[in-house]
């Protein structure tokens, strides 16, 4: 099936009970068992089924299973937030006096994540100077245990080259961590370009509507965690929690997934709730839809910022002359994502008076909303890290983030009209110095 339709039918038909076509709300925090021997075996991990709402729940598998089709994946694993899919990720083949290898341009709370709370775990992460494959390849190491990118930078826009970073991954042993919110699998599928684990925020794009937090975890089945036991021991060894079940013997391919959810959904619990999977569920019915709008949307926004001499800087991938340009040909079928990053004139109070002024566009910190959303990076989710920090991430004082929603575009355009009308009157000076691009 298509993703359009993957979107709407993935990983259900109607209930064989009630002959439900939408997937019901199984609202239940606990299974009940045949014997106690179906218990054991259960609790063995030698029998399919569930046992418990922190491990497993039958509405949120038929999202697993969506996801992981859309995705081109072979399973999944749905948790409470997208944090919690990174964390679990990477806790998932990472060990004590370990380390990971990232591009620098990333979401601000995951540069804390990595900066600063897994090395408390004995987990470094390396940052590279940019998001370049040699300035990659050159960190990594024996002791590395991934590489990790955004598909599409946020706040960056930058877009990595995910075949290229694939390759170097590969040729080290070490398997390729992309989280792909941004673009959707609408836009990109990481995995057909050799991704190994595909992360998201289900809150943003796929859900689509800011009302559910939601992450997940999609594995693409074809990383040889066998082949390299010494640096991944943790699949190819006795679990001494589950009596010495080995998860490459017991799962094959898809024991990086049957580990995580066995071993750090269970025992930590960032579970996502049954009525958040049927929301998220709605929301990725016509994910599609959207991206086409949002898309659209997003160009004709960048257009009009472009042309207009309050403005001083467009960033945006859908442009010739963007750094990225050639890659969002190659990997988004040259349709450039609704994340659009914006410097007003006049600097930081120019781009503060711009922000203050908008209407139509909320303010706050989400993306991937219906509605168009304003951000400002540097005092919200990048204010943790330093300004150095914020400039490899793609952050200056004066950077504006904007997700462009689905409304009409002339309404989304006449209120930034009106909005750069402020921060020039606020400015007390007439615009100029418009050079186009970041």
């Amino acid at each position: 099936m298509r993703p359009e339709t993957i979107a709407i039918h993935g990983g259900y038909d109607p209930d064989p009970t009630t002959r439900a076509v939408a997937v019901p709300i199984y609202q239940t925090v606990a299974y009940a068992f045949d014997s106690a021997e179906h218990a054991a075996a259960l609790f063995n991990l030698e029998a399919e089924g569930h046992r418990y709402s922190r491990v497993s729940n039958p509405t949120t598998a038929v999202l697993e299973q969506r996801i992981a089709a859309l995705e081109g994946g072979l399973e999944a694993l749905c948790v409470s937030s997208g944090q919690a899919a990174l964390h679990y990720a990477i806790l998932n083949l990472a060990r004590l006096g370990r380390n990971i290898v990232s591009v620098p341009q990333l979401y601000g709370t995951t540069h804390t994540l990595f900066a600063h709370v897994l090395p408390t775990m004995g987990i470094t992460v390396r940052f590279a100077d940019g998001d370049h494959p040699d300035a990659i390849e050159r960190l990594i190491d024996e002791h590395t245990s991934a590489v990790y990118c955004e598909s599409v930078g946020n706040p960056a826009g930058n877009i990595c080259d995910i075949e290229a970073l694939a390759e170097i991954a590969h040729r080290h042993g070490i398997p390729l961590i992309v989280d792909n919110t941004v673009a959707t699998p609408v836009l990109l599928r990481p995995i057909d370009y050799g991704a190994d684990i595909v992360v998201h925020s289900l809150t943003k794009f796929l859900g689509g509507h800011g009302t559910t937090l939601g992450g997940v975890i999609v594995d693409s089945g074809k990383f040889p965690w066998a082949q390299h036991r010494e640096r991944f021991p943790m699949f190819s060894e006795p679990d001494a929690s589950y009596h010495g079940l080995v998860y490459t013997r017991q799962f094959g391919k898809a024991a990086y997934i049957a580990r995580c959810r066995n071993v750090h959904l269970r025992t930590t619990g960032a579970v996502l709730p049954a009525l958040s999977t049927f929301l998220l569920l709605l929301g990725v019915e016509t994910v599609a839809l959207r991206m086409q709008t949002h898309v659209e949307n997003a160009r004709r926004v960048a257009e009009f910022l472009r042309s207009d001499r309050r403005v001083k800087w467009v960033n945006y991938a859908g442009f010739a002359d963007h750094p990225s340009h050639r890659l969002a040909q190659k990997y988004l079928g040259g349709r450039a994502c609704s994340l659009i990053t914006v410097g007003i004139c006049g600097g930081f109070d120019g781009s503060c008076a711009f922000y203050d002024a908008l209407r139509l566009i909320k303010r706050l910190v989400n993306l991937g909303d219906t509605k168009s959303l304003a951000c400002h990076p540097a005092s919200t989710t990048h204010r943790q890290m330093s300004a150095e920090e914020q400039r490899s991430a793609g952050v200056t004082p004066e950077t504006i983030r904007l997700s462009i929603g689905i409304e009409h575009p002339d309404d989304i355009i006449a209120d930034l009209d009106q909005a750069l009308d402020a921060a020039v009157a606020a400015s007390g000076r007439t615009a100029g110095g418009h050079d186009g691009r970041l």
